[in-house]
This record gives structure tokens, C-alpha cells and sequence, in this order.
């Protein structure tokens, strides 16, 4: 199935990846440490490593969200909140990070089976993200790339297990909303994944 898009969608999908690893950049540079003397190389190397982890976890989570939708025949974009785009970046340089950048905009009256898949497809995605990262900050030692594989374990065990609160426009509510079991299951994961990324830190 080919995945439609828009101008618009692309747009806003890459200012909400930029934005969302600009704020895990600052989220994990001292901001003291500038201030006594500003080190580009480490601020660079962590927006690289953050675009390729934490953005790209981003991006293929809502991009699931679109897929199965579409699959399901309903028209879905993706749209930035651009408040919650400054709030994301503003977070991150105070210390904690609000990652709501945006989100996909299902059309059509869906039913809670439907509605309940395609919330399940974005924190699904980062738990398949997290175990393809894990082997590789095994094996990677300390340099950029094992660097690189332990935020990308970090960040999507976050996003799994963020996403799943059943609160709000989150997707845990839509999947608790159409099955109980597979929430709890899913669920479970997601917290133990999440216990593991920051016992590991």
C-alpha cells in the first residue's frame, strides 16, 4: 500500500522531528557547562545521535500510526501543535522533557477495535525499536555509535511507555478503551522496558 502524504504533513512532521531532538539535545547538554565554555563537538554529536534515536523514533511511531490507519481505509495525517513544539525544545533546556509535538489526525468515524490498532501501532513500533537498539549498545563499547544505541534504548522504552498512559488524547487510553487484556500486556512491557532503560543508564 502506498503511504499518501501532503506538503503540509511533511512540513510539519519534519519541524516536530527537529524540534523533538533539539529538546532531547538540550535535555542532555549542561547548560552550565556552556556557559563556562561552549564544547560544539559534544553538542553535535548529541543532536546527531539524538536526530537518529530519539527523532526517528518520533517519526516512525506517528508514521504507524498513519500506516494502519490507511490500511484500515481512513484518511490520517500528521499535524505539529507549534505551541507544543516550543514547549518540547523549552522543556528540554529546563531539565525535563514534554514530548507532545503533535500527533495523527484520524478522519472518519472509527470504531474502538479500529481506533484501539492504530493507537497500539505507535508504542508497538518503539518496542520493536528498543530491541533492535539493545544488542547493539551491548556490543558497541563507548564510542559515538554505542552512545548513540543506549539513547535510542532510552528514548523508546520513554516514548513505549509515555504513549500508553491511558490519559488524555494518549494512545494507552484508546487501546484500554477497546481491549483490556492486550493493554495489560502491552503495558507490562512497557514498564518493564522502561525499568530496564534506566537501570542501564
Amino acid at each position: 500500500m502506498r503511504l499518501s502524504t501532503s506538503r503540509t504533513e511533511t512540513r510539519d512532521l519534519g519541524l516536530a522531528w527537529l524540534a523533538l531532538t533539539l529538546g532531547f539535545t538540550l535535555l542532555l547538554t549542561d547548560l552550565g557547562s556552556i556557559a563556562r565554555g561552549f564544547n560544539a563537538d559534544a553538542f553535535v554529536g548529541t543532536f546527531v545521535a539524538a536526530f537518529g534515536t530519539a527523532g526517528a523514533g518520533f517519526l516512525l511511531h506517528e508514521l504507524a500510526h498513519k500506516l494502519v490507519a490507511q490500511r484500515y481505509g481512513y484518511p490520517a495525517e500528521f499535524r505539529a501543535d507549534y505551541e507544543m513544539l516550543a514547549v518540547t525544545i523549552a522543556s528540554g533546556a529546563l531539565g525535563f522533557l514534554f514530548a507532545a509535538p503533535g500527533a495523527v489526525h484520524v478522519r472518519g468515524r472509527v470504531d474502538d477495535r479500529t481506533n484501539g490498532v492504530v493507537a497500539l501501532a505507535g508504542p508497538a513500533t518503539n518496542l520493536a525499536l528498543f530491541a533492535l537498539f539493545v544488542p547493539v549498545s551491548l556490543v558497541a563499547g563507548d564510542g559515538f555509535i554505542g552512545y548513540a544505541a543506549s539513547l535510542g534504548v532510552f528514548v523508546n522504552a520513554l516514548l513505549a511507555a509515555f504513549n500508553l498512559a491511558p490519559y488524555g488524547p494518549l494512545d494507552g487510553r484508546k487501546v484500554l478503551a477497546w481491549n483490556r487484556r492486550v493493554y495489560a500486556v502491552v503495558l507490562v512491557v512497557a514498564v518493564a522496558v522502561a525499568a530496564y532503560s534506566f537501570l542501564s543508564l
